[in-house]
């Protein structure tokens, strides 16, 4: 049986990790032509995978030649000539550079999924559909708002789903949310003021920034963002995160709703951009109505991608623009063609189409509830009992720990990184330095971390911060 040690902590997914050792076996020539690999499912036993990693990574090496698939027999390791050493050697500055890229045991960051909870299997099916359906027509450059496919799937999703009645001419696909916001600062201009949560997402004054876009840190209090601190603000356009604010988890209520609309409407060119980052993930409750479904004024714009449902490398986001915003849309990019390609596109309709999507966001749910509740129970049982709080584990995909251990944060942060841990200070997603930040608190984002080794991490966050 081939054994392998597999890092589910780092960046690189398991099956790439997979390939690449199978990959360098067969170069090396521990692997040589004729030798027949073990089956799927009893090497993903062996290996503490699932068999879509193992059928995926399978699939890789299947296609790149390195390995042939006999039907009711097995894969086998195709006959390949010796590399000549110097190529060998070459590879070894990248293997390198990976190994020191990861040095963390454990890392408790935000920005991750689970990518073995990733559909391969109906993704591939779907795609070997759309290439059979689409043929030649997947070559031409897309609209600039994005296939009407998709469009209208994510049409009825926002209506079934999120409660938000709108029209497909109004939904715009683009690569991420950091491009869609690129492209509503554009749209809306780079002399307005943007109100922005803090604390918030780093990257989203990063983002502005680069734009020269003037912007407003406005404070959070228990409901959300500061209404009195907005109307005193310069701003004509604010960016919130009402349905879980990021990384607090603050659930904005209806009455703090209504007055951040009514200060939308006040204004003749005031706009409201709502950001539904993690709306499918809520774990004691039915999901928190949107602000768009409440929006009678046509002032919100709604943003959301698939980044955290199914992977961030998929890069596709979508917007819904008020009406008021076409005519304008139109005129500045509606010769520009869509920067997702056609082909993703197309995919990601029928997932949605065939109900795809639902099944998967209902299954991932479940599996990162667990995790949630194998977080909990861990630090419950630790060393840490008593020296703790958590807020914000209703939803999302992290929680906030309150240490009260005599620590601040960078004290937590640094003897967390001794033990093998990297955790994440608060402090570091505030904009303005004025506004008080909790103190000793860390983001512990659990979705990287496999159930079976959060009670590990646990462990080596009670020998870092014990009394």
């Amino acid at each position: 049986m081939l054994t392998y040690h597999l890092d589910h902590t780092a960046k690189m997914p398991l099956y790439e990790q997979l390939y690449r050792a199978i990959r360098a076996d067969i170069m090396n020539g521990v692997l040589t032509g004729g030798d027949r690999l073990p089956a799927k499912r009893p090497l993903a036993e062996h290996l503490k995978v699932s068999q879509i990693t193992v059928e995926t990574a399978y699939g890789q090496l299947t296609a790149e030649g390195y390995l042939r698939a006999v039907p009711r027999s097995g894969y086998f390791v195709q006959q390949l000539d010796a590399l000549p050493r110097t190529a060998c050697a070459q590879a070894a500055p990248e293997k390198q550079q990976e190994k020191t890229e990861q040095t963390a045991d454990f890392d408790f960051k935000t920005n991750v999924v689970d990518t073995d909870c990733f559909p391969f299997s109906t993704w591939a099916k779907l795609s070997r559909a759309v290439l059979t359906d689409y043929d030649r027509s997947l070559l031409l450059a897309a609209a600039p708002q994005g296939v009407p496919a998709l469009r209208e799937q994510i049409r009825q999703y926002l209506y079934a789903f999120r409660g938000i009645s709108v029209d497909t001419d109004q939904i715009v696909v683009g690569a991420g949310s950091e491009y869609l916001v690129t492209l509503l600062i554009q749209l809306l201009g780079r002399t307005r003021t943007y109100a922005i949560e803090t604390p918030g997402y780093p990257k989203l004054t990063q983002i502005f920034r680069a734009n020269d876009a003037e912007t407003a840190p406005i404070p959070l209090d228990d409901e959300g963002l500061s209404i009195e601190a907005l109307r005193q603000s310069a701003a004509s356009v604010a960016y919130l995160t009402p349905s879980h604010h990021f990384p607090l988890g603050i659930v904005t209520p209806a009455a703090r709703r209504a007055s951040l609309l009514r200060w939308a409407s006040e204004g003749e060119d005031r706009y409201l951009i709502e950001d539904d980052y993690d709306s499918e993930f809520r774990f004691t409750s039915r999901p928190i109505p949107a602000l768009k479904e409440l929006d009678h004024e046509d002032r919100v714009i709604y943003l959301n991608t698939f980044a955290k449902s199914l992977a961030p490398s998929l890069r596709i986001g979508y917007l819904v623009l008020p009406r008021r915003l076409l005519p304008a849309y139109q005129a500045k990019f509606g010769g520009y063609a869509s920067t997702v390609p056609v082909f993703e596109q197309y995919t990601l309709a029928r997932f949605l189409e065939t109900g795809s999507f639902e099944r998967h966001v209902n299954r991932i749910r479940i599996q990162y509830k667990a995790r949630l509740e194998s977080l909990l129970d861990a630090l419950s049982q630790s060393e840490l009992r008593g020296m703790y709080t958590v807020s914000g584990a209703e939803a999302g995909l992290h929680i906030l720990l309150h240490v009260e251990n005599g620590m601040d944060e960078n004290e937590l942060i640094a003897s967390a990184a001794q033990q093998g841990v990297r955790v994440y200070g608060l402090s570091g997603y505030y904009v303005d330095t004025a506004v008080a930040c909790p103190p000793a608190t860390v983001i512990l984002g659990y979705a990287g971390i496999p159930s079976e080794k959060l009670p590990d991490a646990v462990t080596a966050l009670g020998k870092a911060w014990k009394k």
